[in-house]
């Protein structure tokens, strides 16, 4: 005896109606996703840009700000100088001893962010920004060496503020405020590198300015890449980190900045060193070279 199929009833035509619709929903989410990515990478490639064609350190805290702005729902730069963070801007001084949030920063180099309430960001921010008791506000200190001449300070609703994006913002105008100070005078190239990596007879001093600014943009260089991998890259960062092989799990984006740096730099001055690599190891490697794998080709000479 034969069995009869079941036949499976006809497809209703809401139902067609909703998995197309589904369908179309899913490929516009898709869609305005990527698009956002586009115009989000087409907006950090401008404020890095930017930042790093500042030539005054005034220009640089401007710029970060303006840059800053676009990432959040506003944004100032304040100097820190005596334990009072300044901003000329908005002619306003606020002892770090008043603003518990940005004296955290300070003293930890992390960002730090708080609410805004009067001890945490001092009640003359909150007077002049108008923040209310349940906001947010993001500080980012700008580490220059071993210490913090500035912080970046963002405020906004929580879909405003753009963390990734503030905090390489504030990197970048790390990097670039180390270039536009003024070497110490008497200073050697082996305070800035290790011994080995400085080559005969490159003190400072003995140095034509156009050489000296090739070093200094090479140092740029160096930390706005390590920046950015630092940024763009976190899982793979953290992924080197432990597994001990860092450039196995970073290879394209380091080779890529290695490429760049032997052509931009190495090529054109007899006394470079390589920036690149001890910002590799100080940023992605904290310090640890042996972090960065056995496969890694080691300093450029």
């Amino acid at each position: 005896m034969n069995r009869r199929r079941p036949v499976s009833p006809p497809t209703s035509p809401l139902r067609q109606f909703l998995e197309k619709f589904a369908a179309g929903a899913e490929t516009l989410y898709a869609e305005a996703r990527d698009q956002a990515r586009r115009e989000l990478s087409a907006e950090l490639n401008q404020a890095v840009r930017r930042l790093r064609q500042s030539a005054t350190l005034g220009e640089l805290a401007a710029t970060l700000a303006d840059t800053a702005a676009r990432f959040a729902g506003g944004a100032e730069v304040f100097l820190i100088l005596d334990g009072v963070a300044k901003s000329q801007k908005m002619d306003l001084e606020i002892p770090l001893a008043s603003a518990a949030a940005l004296a955290g920063a300070v003293e930890s180099r992390d960002p730090v962010t708080a609410v805004t309430t009067a001890g945490e960001v001092s009640a003359a921010l909150v007077e002049r920004l108008e923040h209310s008791p349940d906001g947010r506000a993001h500080i980012y200190p700008i580490v220059v060496k071993d210490s913090v001449p500035a912080l970046l300070y963002a405020w906004g609703k929580p879909e405003q503020a753009q963390g990734p994006a503030l905090e390489l913002v504030a990197q970048v105008a790390a990097a670039q405020w180390v270039g536009l100070l003024p070497p110490p005078p008497g200073m050697e190239l082996v305070s800035i590198a290790p011994l080995a990596l400085v080559k005969a007879a490159s003190s400072w001093e003995s140095l034509a300015p156009e050489e000296q600014r090739i070093h200094l943009r090479a140092q740029r260089f160096a930390r706005v890449q390590a920046a950015e991998m630092r940024l763009h890259e976190g899982p793979a960062v953290q992924m080197g980190r432990s597994r001990r092989n860092l450039y196995e799990a970073l290879r394209g984006p380091i080779e890529a900045a290695r490429e760049q740096f032997r052509k931009d730099f190495f090529a054109r001055c007899p006394s470079m060193v390589d920036y690149l690599h001890l910002e590799l190891v100080r940023t992605l490697a904290n310090d640890d070279a042996e972090l960065l794998g056995a496969n890694y080709p080691g300093p450029m000479v």
